[in-house]
């Protein structure tokens, strides 16, 4: 089993061929492909490849699915006995993939 450790978005994600993956938001239109450098570790069936930080020559490839919204989160901040509250919400922008290959060095 071929799997890869990548770093976007400020996070880390364990991915496998043909694996659908939500991550924050990437620029790139759905169908587009993408191709990520940031392979911090390798598992094959030779064993495991670990990057200091990143491994060399290996990348991955991924096709974008959708652009889509996650669920809405509320903020509610209050001072009791201060008649004050602010109520505010956000919603984040993420990006549907779907991995195709694993490619080492």
């Amino acid at each position: 089993m071929t799997f890869a450790v990548i770093r976007t978005g400020g996070k880390q994600y364990r991915v496998t061929p043909n694996a659908v993956l939500t991550v924050e938001k990437l620029e790139a239109e759905p169908g587009a492909t993408i191709t990520f450098h940031d392979v911090l570790a390798l598992g094959t069936d030779a064993g495991l490849t670990i990057g200091a930080p990143t491994v060399p020559g290996a990348s991955v490839t991924a096709t974008v699915v959708e652009q889509t919204r996650g669920p809405k989160i509320l903020i509610l901040k209050k001072r009791r006995r201060q008649n004050s509250r602010r109520k505010r919400g956000h919603r984040q922008d993420l990006t549907t993939l779907r991995i195709g290959d694993i490619a080492a060095a």
